[in-house]
C-alpha cells in the first residue's frame, strides 16, 4: 500500500488503478447476481403462466427483459403472456424484437404473421408467411395461412368496390368474411358500420363501432359517431358516455365539444323532468319536456318523448281536455305505445267518455297484456256499465275531480230546481220526484269519501246487486228516509249561509 501513497502524478495514477480494481469486483458481483436473477424470473414467470396467474407472469418476464435485452427467447414469452391476456397489439415488439434477434425463428415469425392477419394488415402477414415457407416449405400452418391472407386481399377489394358503387348490401356481405378473417381490422368494421348507417340500421353500425375504440389508438372519430348515433336513438346516457371519451383523447377537439354540449344540456332537461315527475310536480315537469322540445326540436324521439310524459303529467293534474288533446296527438306520432294509450284512457275517465277509455285499454292490451292494463280495462268497463245506470258525476254535472265543495254546491242547484212542489202535474211530480232521488242519491256518494272511491273504481255503492246479503232487497234511500212512506206529500226547506 506504501508503493500507492499519492505523491504527485504516479500516486494519482496508482489510484485510479486502485479504483478500476474495485468497481471491476463489484460489476463482476452484479452481473453475476443478475444472471441468476434473470433465471430466477424466467422460471418464476414459466411456472406463473402455466398456472394462469398472467399479471403476475408478466411482472417477471418485465424484469427478465431488463436484465437481458439480447435473449429473444425472453421477448417471445412475453409476448405469449400479451396474447394469452388478450394484449395482441403489446405482443407485436416483442416478436418483432425475438425475430431481429433471431431471424430463423419460425415460431415468432408465425405468430407475428398470424396477428398481422388478424389485424387486416395483409402485405406485411405474407411476408412472414413467405419466410416460413421459404426456410420450411412443408409448414402446413403457414401454407393455410397463406391461402388465406390472398383470400381476404380479394375480398377487401370486392368490399371497397361494392362500396363505391353503392350496393351496400353486397359491401356488408363480402365484410362479413373479411371480419371472420381478419377481425383486429378497425378499418373493416368502420366500412359495415358505415353501410349499416346508410341502411337506416343504427343498432347494427353501433355494434361494430364499439370496438374500433379498442382496436384503433386514438379513435375520436368512433366515440364522436357512437355518441351521434346513441344519441339520435333518444339513448342520451350512452351518448353522453362516448363524447366524454372523445374529449378524454382531446379536451381541444371542437366537434366533439360542440356536441358535448349539445347533449348535454338536453341530457340534464331530461333527467330533471323525470325527477320532477317522481316528486309530483307535475307542472314543473311539463315546462321542463316543453324546454326539451326547444333544445332539441329535430330528433323524433325526444319530441315524441316529451309528448308522452306531458300528456301523463297533465292526467295527473286531472287536466281532462288538455290531457286528451297531448294525449291524442302522442298516439299519433306513435300509434303502438301502450303508456300513451294507457293515459288518454284514463283522461278519457276523467271526462266520462267509459267508451273511449274502454277502446284504449283494448288497443293497449293487444300490444301489451300486463296486469297494469288489465286492471285499467277492467275498470273502465265497470265505469261504463255503471254510467249506463247511474252516473252521479253526470246527475250533478261536475268533474271527476270536483272537490266536495262544488258537490254540494252543485247539489244544492240542482235540489232546488227539481223539489217536487215546484211543480204541479202529477206527471211533472212523478219526474220531478225521481230526479230529485237521483240528486240527493249522487250527492250521499260522492260526498262521502268510501263511497266515492268505491264509484270511482266503477262499483255503484248504492246499486242493490252491489249490497251485501245478494239481490232481491229494495233499494235504501239516500239520508234514511223514504219520501213516499207518507203518501209522497213531503217538504223541504233549504238554508243558504
Amino acid at each position: 500500500m506504501d508503493s500507492c501513497r499519492p505523491t504527485g502524478l504516479s500516486g494519482l495514477l496508482c489510484s485510479l488503478s486502485l479504483l478500476c480494481v474495485i468497481l471491476d469486483i463489484q460489476l463482476d458481483g452484479v452481473l453475476g447476481a443478475t444472471h441468476v436473477e434473470i433465471e430466477h424470473h424466467l422460471e418464476m414467470g414459466r411456472k406463473l403462466l402455466a398456472a394462469g396467474q398472467l399479471a403476475e407472469a408478466l411482472s417477471h418476464y418485465h424484469s427478465a427483459v431488463e436484465g437481458d435485452s439480447k435473449n429473444y427467447l425472453t421477448f417471445y414469452k412475453r409476448a405469449a403472456v400479451f396474447l394469452a391476456m388478450g394484449k395482441s397489439k403489446s405482443a407485436l415488439p416483442d416478436l418483432t424484437k425475438a425475430i431481429q434477434l433471431k431471424p430463423d425463428f419460425l415460431a415468432a415469425r408465425m405468430q407475428r404473421g398470424n396477428i398481422l392477419l388478424k389485424q387486416g394488415n395483409t402485405q406485411d402477414a405474407r411476408e412472414d408467411f413467405e419466410a416460413v415457407l421459404h426456410r420450411s416449405p412443408e409448414n402446413e400452418e403457414a401454407q393455410e395461412q397463406l391461402m388465406k391472407t390472398n383470400e381476404l386481399e380479394e375480398l377487401q377489394e370486392e368490399a371497397r368496390d361494392a362500396y363505391h358503387h353503392g350496393d351496400y348490401s353486397a359491401t356488408i356481405n363480402f365484410l362479413e368474411r373479411v371480419i371472420e378473417i381478419s377481425p383486429w381490422d378497425p378499418e373493416s368494421r368502420e366500412l359495415r358500420a358505415e353501410c349499416y348507417i346508410r341502411m337506416g340500421d343504427p343498432q347494427k353500425a353501433i355494434q361494430d363501432l364499439t370496438p374500433t375504440t379498442r382496436l384503433r389508438n386514438d379513435n375520436r372519430a368512433a366515440f364522436l359517431k357512437l355518441s351521434m348515433l346513441h344519441y339520435s336513438l333518444g339513448e342520451h346516457h350512452d351518448s353522453l358516455n362516448h363524447i366524454r371519451e372523445c374529449l378524454r383523447l382531446d379536451q381541444d377537439d371542437k366537434e366533439c365539444f360542440s356536441h358535448y354540449k349539445q347533449v348535454k344540456k338536453l341530457s340534464k332537461q331530461l333527467d330533471s323532468a323525470e325527477e320532477l315527475i317522481k316528486m309530483e310536480r307535475y307542472e314543473e315537469a311539463i315546462d321542463k319536456y316543453e324546454s326539451v322540445m326547444k333544445t332539441e326540436p329535430n330528433v323524433l324521439h325526444y319530441t315524441n318523448l316529451a309528448k308522452e310524459r306531458i300528456c301523463y303529467c297533465l292526467v295527473k293534474i286531472k287536466l281532462a281536455h288538455e290531457a286528451i288533446d297531448v294525449c291524442s296527438e302522442a298516439h299519433q306520432r306513435d300509434p303502438r305505445n301502450v303508456n300513451i294509450l294507457r293515459d288518454r284512457a284514463e283522461a278519457y275517465i276523467l271526462n266520462q267518455e267509459y267508451e273511449k277509455a274502454v277502446e284504449d285499454y283494448q288497443e293497449a292490451k293487444e300490444f301489451e297484456d300486463n296486469q297494469e292494463i288489465r286492471e285499467g280495462l277492467e275498470r273502465a268497463q265497470k265505469l261504463l256499465k255503471v254510467s249506463r245506470k247511474r252516473d252521479y258525476y253526470k246527475i250533478l254535472g261536475v268533474s271527476r275531480n270536483a272537490n266536495k265543495q262544488e258537490i254540494i254546491k252543485a247539489y244544492r242547484k240542482l235540489a232546488q230546481q227539481w223539489h217536487p212542489d215546484n211543480f204541479q202535474s202529477e206527471a211533472e211530480k212523478k219526474d220531478a220526484e225521481k230526479k230529485f232521488i237521483d240528486i240527493a242519491s249522487a250527492k250521499e256518494v260522492l260526498t262521502d269519501p268510501e263511497m266515492r272511491q268505491k264509484f270511482d273504481a266503477g262499483e255503484d255503492p248504492l246499486d242493490p246487486e252491489n249490497q251485501q246479503g245478494g239481490g232481491g232487497r229494495e233499494q235504501a234511500w239516500p239520508f234514511h228516509f223514504d219520501p213516499f212512506q207518507s203518501g209522497g206529500s213531503f217538504h223541504f226547506k233549504f238554508h243558504h249561509n
